[in-house]
């Protein structure tokens, strides 16, 4: 998956929300295509892929097709898609996913397969309880997961360092990569720069 597949299908869910054809929230990604197209060149098939709300980029780069997740947005599964086939899986509760990412890598371990996981979670997932324990947790009894920090800066849309102080997002089994959002907090608006008022 290229970098303008990728821009173009998120362009298409925004003119078909644009269009009244979607009634469901959802929320864009922009502004991260690099950095995730680097990181899933290491993502193999067999591999689990962990998301969240915002997750039509994995969704894409794991293997789904611009129609499906089309067609899926348009029947409100945005924030929670799947695919067993694709082993995919992703959520809308904040954190949600962390725990069960980390069942899915002890289960591999035990069984000894051949199946690393992947997790996604923002910068102010990361400032949570649950991830910390989680990280702990798997780095304690050596699992093959990675907890990727998306840092957009934003916390909803409040400064994520300013409401959780610095993020300390580094270390054994986690990948962080900062970028800049192209879309407001959720589904297809505009920023608006209030400086001239």
């Amino acid at each position: 998956m290229d970098k303008q597949t990728l821009i173009n299908t998120e362009s298409r869910i925004r003119e078909l929300f644009k269009q009244k054809k979607i009634r469901s929230m959802f929320h864009l990604s922009g502004g991260n295509e690099d950095a995730l197209i680097d990181i899933f060149c290491d993502i193999r098939p067999q591999d689990w892929v962990f998301s969240t709300h915002r997750s039509h980029y994995h969704a894409l780069l794991k293997g789904m097709s611009p129609d499906e997740l089309v067609e899926r947005v348009l029947n409100g599964e945005s924030m929670h898609l799947y695919s067993k086939e694709l082993r995919l899986f992703t959520s809308s509760i904040v954190g949600g996913v962390l725990p069960i990412a980390v069942g899915i890598a002890m289960a591999n371990k035990r069984l000894g397969k051949d199946e690393d996981v992947y997790v996604f979670v923002g910068d102010m997932c990361a400032t949570m309880g649950v991830f910390h324990e989680c990280l702990q947790y798997s780095n304690g009894h050596d699992l093959p997961i990675t907890f990727v920090v998306e840092d957009n800066g934003y916390c909803i849309n409040a400064d994520t360092r300013e409401v959780w102080g610095s993020g300390a997002w580094s270390g054994e089994r986690t990948e962080h990569y900062r970028y800049n959002r192209t879309f407001p907090h959720a589904s297809s608006g505009d920023w608006v720069s209030f400086d001239d008022v």
